[in-house]
């Protein structure tokens, strides 16, 4: 295993192949799966990169699983011949369209080469041929963000720590890494047994958010409709949430907005509580748009670029600023959020958004993955025992923190989204192809790290560009491989073949996928077991049809 290790030393950088140097030595042990690597600095040294190299003899059928960096990051298998693609070339026209194109993703600390057969994964990963599985995984981000490279044409693999902007002057554990070999969920099960998940996030939810009806356009009187539409399924809808739009602006939280919930939100989450239900609430803790209370009153609040201005960290909203969590201000404003939110209002449960964007910009010392980790510690402690579902976060700061997470990108209103997600402006675009895909390839993630959250489904008739199977596919894996199960439709419309589904997918099946895979471009076939007897589902994902497998049609007679 060959290390390379790269930082800043008088001035200078410095790139060294060497286990010791007058700078740093490294303490490397080995023992059965686990790799724990200490880097032990001679003097304080400011790093820029570092990483492991080693050989692996990949076979020909071998496939390599790139897990993605966030949320809504596409996350699937790769065979050798295949591309693993960035942005396109067009949002590197200027560094403004460059920046915003790459705002959600990792593109700030890797650089895809976009040659067969190259690929990373961040946290862990796993190479998969037929039934046999080989899985490494880290087992602290604490330290920095760990992610996995290979170029498989070359049979090379690579262990890497994004490093980029730590302050190291004592000793700094880079990687503790762990491998088995198996099938798909023993290693599964062994990897996040070691982890150490509460028992508390294997639960199920299922209910409504608001969000993909009317976007921000929410008022008192839609959410109270929506909620009473619900009443013939009280039975087995547990959770109803309000997204966006119930604010006056983003980052003024506690600001009501009385021209659209002239009773206040504590009124809502009781009349949610009278139905026998947990109420939810979504907020976007660390952004504040532009033109918001807090931005105006606070700039010393926020996180600055390099020229010393606030630093733009989602371009929802228009472009938001970010809240710096080493300001104990903004600590302190925060914590009073959640207390009067989770408190005084009364909700069960947050749906936090846009996380990623803390730990854009390494600062204060801290790399990347470090900030993120101390963010989601921050946030569970303001969170204290409520349902705490991530969203636009990165995935190994969120294993042991949250009850529940979004594991793909946002559906959309169409099956195949925008024409912006159709022409790969990013990993991260909307659309339901990509959620499924997220959902089918992070389906291990269910039940052993938190409650998947695929994103919603939708029934409903208006509103709307789906055919009737792409409903049926988007709610049968949503409920395959999700334990949040989440409609965005007033349900008070629904015809009867739409109540009969609904009450279908909100029951969550005890159906198993046994494997899953691309076995062409676009097409994907489900194994599943069911009491003892196994099923094949065969779909196109890019067009939403089934194939095979499922009789949908007769949901729609």
């Amino acid at each position: 295993m060959k290390f390379t290790v790269k930082y800043k030393l008088g001035g200078n950088v410095v790139t060294s192949n060497e286990t010791e140097t007058n700078a740093y030595r490294l303490e490397i042990n080995e023992v059965d799966n686990r790799l724990t690597v200490t880097l032990v600095p001679k003097t304080t040294i400011e790093m820029v990169d570092f990483y492991a190299e080693f050989p692996y003899e990949f076979k020909n059928d071998d496939r390599f699983f790139a897990n993605g960096y966030q949320s809504w990051t596409k996350s699937r298998e790769f065979k050798s011949s295949e591309i693993m693609k960035s942005t396109i070339k067009l949002a590197n026209i200027s560094t403004f369209t460059k920046n915003l194109a790459r705002k959600t993703s990792d593109e700030w600390m890797i650089k895809y080469s976009c040659k067969k057969g190259e690929f990373h994964s961040h946290c862990y990963t796993y190479i998969r041929n037929g039934e046999n599985v080989k899985l490494w995984g880290s087992l602290n981000e604490k330290t920095g963000y760990t992610y996995f490279k290979v170029k498989m044409n070359e049979n090379t693999m690579y262990y890497c720590k994004d490093l980029l902007g730590k302050v190291v002057s004592e000793p700094w554990q880079v990687f503790d890494i762990v491998s088995f070999e198996g099938s798909y969920d023993d290693v599964f099960d062994s990897y996040f047994a070691m982890w150490k998940m509460p028992e508390t996030r294997k639960g199920t939810m299922s209910g409504y958010t608001s969000w993909y009806n009317y976007f921000q356009n929410i008022n008192e009187e839609i959410i109270l409709r929506d909620l009473n539409g619900l009443d013939p399924y009280k039975d087995q809808v547990s959770i109803f949430q309000i997204d966006d739009g119930y604010e006056t602006y983003i980052g003024d939280w506690l600001d009501e907005n009385p021209s659209k919930f002239p009773h206040g939100m504590k009124y809502i989450a009781d009349k949610i509580h009278e139905k026998g239900y947990k109420a939810g609430i979504w907020l976007a803790p660390f952004n504040c748009q532009k033109i918001s209370r807090m931005a105006k009153e606070h700039p010393d609040w926020l996180i600055k670029d390099d020229d010393g201005k606030p630093m733009v960290g989602c371009i929802a909203w228009g472009g938001a600023y970010t809240f710096d969590i080493y300001n104990e201000n903004v600590r302190q404003y925060l914590r009073e959020v959640f207390d009067v939110v989770l408190n005084d209002w009364g909700y069960d449960m947050v749906k936090l958004d846009f996380l990623y964007s803390q730990c854009i910009k390494p600062r204060a010392g801290k790399c990347r993955g470090e900030i993120m980790c101390d963010a989601m510690a921050f946030l569970r402690e303001c969170v204290g025992d409520k349902l705490f579902l991530g969203c636009g976060v990165p995935i190994g700061p969120s294993l042991g923190v949250v009850d529940a997470c979004r594991i793909s990108c946002d559906v959309d209103l169409t099956y195949k989204g925008q024409f912006y997600s159709r022409i790969q402006v990013s990993n991260e675009m909307l659309s339901a192809r990509s959620a499924i895909n997220n959902s089918i390839f992070r389906r291990h993630l269910n039940g052993r790290a938190w409650m998947n959250d695929p994103d919603v489904f939708f029934l409903r008739k208006d509103n709307l560009k789906f055919t009737d199977e792409q409903k049926y596919l988007l709610g049968k894996i949503n409920n395959l491989c999700g334990n949040v199960l989440f409609v965005s439709d007033n349900a008070g419309d629904y015809d009867d073949n739409s109540q009969v589904l609904l009450r279908k997918f909100f029951e969550k099946t005890d159906e198993k996928i046994v494997s899953a895979e691309y076995v062409e471009e676009d097409i994907i076939k489900l194994v599943s077991e069911k009491g003892g007897k196994t099923e094949t589902l065969v779909f196109n994902l890019e067009k939403g049809k089934i194939i095979s497998g499922d009789d949908w049609q007769k949901y729609f007679k």
